[in-house]
């Protein structure tokens, strides 16, 4: 027999959640797009890596070794400016550099004495190792070609050196994505549910009726959060350099200055999911909606440039992918000016944005 009191609670919270425009889209049209996004997304194949080469003008040898690299589907010409290696992979302009004995490697390997050193950022250590094992086939590969019947290592040795990370110690990869993942997770979501909360507890209309402007409204309910966000960020670095042993080899003040932008950021887009939604379920709902995609586009776990095109061009929007590069940059490199001043940028401009949408979907929401 059909219990009549269950079955009204069953008919009433079916309809209540389904009758709403915004969950039937959280419920039905969220999931699809996210089954989506991360089965063409997630990918821990190594791919597109970014190979530069050092090398003389008259190195065939060498060259025929960059070329067969650049045609093995695994690496990509790295555009590079100036003639250090170092600061090739130091700046990010190259994930690998190949360097080539000065005066050729053919001559040197005719000599015994042909050494190839191969410079690896290992800030990703999964990235690195995958590295390391493809160079190692490709140049096995191209000596037995050039010197076919004859052991293609003798006179020759290949120097590999993991920089940031010579140790290969995963954490130093893993716990700046854990910061940024777990800062951006408390800002956006009190955020989220502050206004909710007012307006769910009718505290709201007593808000908006006071001789306040809107501006000084919003700026009230935000900036307690920066400061909270700003404790939080130096309180997760204490406990990743206590536990975890994580290097901090950049300047104290960029890091200061990269949390504040990021903090302001996903605190407007936390404002943005507050002024969209009517109930503290639909503002949680939503920040998760927006978290997961963009822990998994920030290239914290799988590399960006696995992912299809339109995916990629998708990361790049995203605040998490900048702030995941700069902590990792300022924590592990020291912090290039380049690096640091052009990610920076990209987040500010995401931060503006998400700041003049916020205020103005809250000035439509007052009005």
């Amino acid at each position: 027999m059909i219990n009549r009191t269950l079955e009204g609670f069953f008919r009433k919270e079916i309809i209540q959640t389904l009758r709403d425009p915004r969950m039937r889209v959280l419920v039905f049209v969220a999931p699809i797009i996210q089954l989506l996004l991360f089965g063409y997304a997630i990918s821990t194949e190594v791919r597109n890596i970014k190979l530069g080469v050092s090398r003389g003008p008259e190195d065939v040898l060498g060259q025929k070794i960059a070329e067969r690299a650049w045609c093995s589907g695994w690496f990509v010409p790295a555009a590079t400016r100036g003639q250090d290696p170092f600061a090739w992979v130091q700046s990010g302009q190259a994930d690998a550099v190949l360097v080539m004995p000065g005066r050729g490697l053919d001559r040197a390997v005719q000599r015994n004495h042909g050494q190839v050193q191969l410079l690896i950022d290992a800030s990703n250590v999964v990235r690195a190792q995958a590295v390391e094992r493809y160079m190692k086939m490709v140049l096995l590969e191209v000596m037995r070609e050039v010197y076919p019947g004859v052991n293609a290592a003798a006179g020759f040795s290949f120097d590999i050196r993991m920089l940031y990370n010579p140790a290969m110690e995963t954490s130093y990869f893993l716990v700046p994505g854990v910061m940024m993942m777990l800062l951006c997770l408390v800002t956006i979501l009190l955020t989220a549910m502050s206004l909710v909360r007012e307006r769910e507890a009718g505290t709201f209309e007593t808000l908006i009726s006071a001789p306040l402007k809107n501006w000084e409204i919003l700026a009230g309910k935000t900036l307690p959060y920066m400061l909270l966000g700003l404790v939080i960020v130096h309180l997760i670095l204490a406990g990743a350099i206590i536990i975890f042993g994580l290097p901090f080899r950049g300047a104290y003040w960029k890091f200061l200055l990269a949390g504040f932008v990021f903090i302001w950021a996903t605190i407007s887009i936390g404002t943005l999911i507050s002024t969209i939604s009517k109930r503290q379920q639909q503002a949680m709902m939503a920040t998760f909606l927006f978290l997961f995609p963009a822990i998994m586009l920030s290239g914290m776990m799988f590399p960006l440039e696995n992912m299809p095109r339109v995916l990629s061009v998708a990361a790049y929007i995203n605040p998490l992918k900048y702030m995941l590069v700069l902590l990792r940059n300022i924590l592990l490199k020291g912090g290039d000016d380049w690096v640091f001043w052009s990610n920076l940028g990209a987040l500010a401009l995401i931060g503006v944005v998400a700041v003049g949408v916020s205020f103005n979907r809250f000035r439509q929401t007052l009005n």
